[in-house]
């Protein structure tokens, strides 16, 4: 049974504001999903080997042990054939997919993951496979992307998310539903009462700082906010005006990790951390997009940082917000917010080109409770000191921090 709860997430610098939101409440996703997804590493290449071997290496490398469970095929595996030739039913592509689907989900539970599937909610996928209904072969994972739109631009983008949302709850098994609208229309406002996430910007680019043609609107709120090949400084600019709205049962989904697909000549591995720290802080679903035969050792060992990971996967499910009063673009960034278990956790970042300090004070920080002992531990370089808050006039200075560098601190 899937209903709807509301949830309040307090954000903004100079005040706190409780922003409720409808969420589903079917106790699916408490926490940010984390997994496996093949386009940003393989687009339609994808057969029936390349997913169970995905998954093989999920478990071997010890990716699942950190969370990483669900193993989700994207578009590329549909057969391309009509709704009438098939019945009105999905049909996997015979050659990629010999064993079928159903078959393939019993390999991926066999090893103690769950299978994800791609379809669309407009008359094609995004390479004009017809998507079908929904056929029930122990799927736990649907991405519902938004392609051929115009095409299908009698129903409203809700009401064509909403029909397979009635769909799934009938299938009679639990399926994470993750709705790949872009951002076009504003997804934070509605998209928590028909899915579990929500995409809410364009795809993704493998560049850190340097945003495709494509990706036009640098805002959460552009009207070709769609648009793809968005830089990962760009996805973080428009969370700052979205954040307030995820949480529990309606995660803000900021794509697909890039970590281990970037041009390592021009990013550098604080990137790389900055990237990861962001989406899993963020309450980002964290799906791996890296071919994980060829990944390399240093990129695995961010996707494994288990304490990073903790700060996605915190019981309090609240995403930290911009103290912009802290911030100055294209200097410094500061991010602040709440965990479980009353602990706090800080995200200074250095956006300047030189190694900068980067300070904080804590009258800056709504909410923020000084006056206590606390213990500062860096996630990234596993250094930890006690600081004691004596007034909301003093605060914290991470010293000599990097290029686009981001300590990480968890306050207990």
């Amino acid at each position: 049974m899937w209903s709807l709860s509301s949830i309040a997430i307090a954000a903004t610098a100079t005040a706190t504001v409780v922003v409720s939101v409808a969420a589903l409440d079917d106790g699916l996703l408490n926490t940010p999903q984390m997994g496996f997804s093949t386009w940003n590493s393989f687009k339609l290449n994808i057969t029936e080997s390349v997913i169970t071997t995905a998954a093989e290496r999920l478990v071997s490398l010890g990716l699942k042990d950190v969370g990483y469970t669900y193993v989700n095929l994207d578009d590329g595996w549909i057969a391309n054939k009509t709704r009438e030739s098939t019945n009105g039913r999905l049909e996997a592509n015979a050659t990629l997919f010999p064993s079928g689907i159903k078959a393939l989900s019993d390999q991926i539970h066999a090893l103690g993951l769950k299978l994800g599937v791609y379809s669309d909610a407009g008359i094609w996928t995004c390479v004009a496979h017809s998507p079908g209904s929904w056929g029930e072969w122990g799927v736990d994972y649907l991405k519902y992307d938004n392609c051929a739109a115009a095409e299908s631009a009698q129903h409203s983008v809700q009401t064509r998310f909403a029909a397979m949302s009635s769909a799934l709850a009938r299938v009679g098994r639990p399926i994470v539903y993750s709705l790949c609208e872009w951002g076009f229309l504003f997804p934070w406002h509605w998209a928590g009462s028909i899915g579990h996430s929500y995409r809410m910007s364009g795809d993704i680019y493998p560049n850190f700082l340097v945003d495709r043609s494509g990706c036009r609107s640098k805002t959460a709120y552009g009207l070709t906010t769609g648009d793809g090949g968005c830089s990962v400084r760009t996805i973080l600019r428009k969370m700052r005006e979205v954040v307030q709205y995820t949480g529990r049962g309606a995660w803000a989904d900021m794509d697909m990790l890039e970590v281990g697909n970037f041009d390592y000549s021009v990013t550098s591995i604080e990137m790389e951390r900055t990237h990861f720290t962001y989406w899993a802080a963020l309450k980002s679903p964290l799906i791996i997009g890296a071919n994980l035969e060829t990944i390399r050792d240093e990129s695995l060992e961010v996707l494994k940082n288990r304490e990073v990971v903790a700060l996605n996967q915190d019981k309090l499910a609240e995403a930290p917000w911009y103290v912009s009063r802290a911030s100055v673009d294209g200097v410094k960034q500061v991010w602040a917010g709440r965990l479980s278990k009353g602990e706090w956790v800080l995200l200074l970042t250095n956006e300047s080109d030189e190694e900068v300090d980067v300070e904080v004070r804590w009258e800056q920080i709504v909410g923020f409770p000084t006056g206590r002992r606390w213990k500062v531990r860096d996630l990234w370089s596993n250094a930890t000191e006690t600081e004691t808050m004596k007034s909301a006039a003093k605060g914290y200075t991470a010293k000599k921090v990097k290029r686009w560098e981001t300590r990480t601190l968890r306050l207990s």
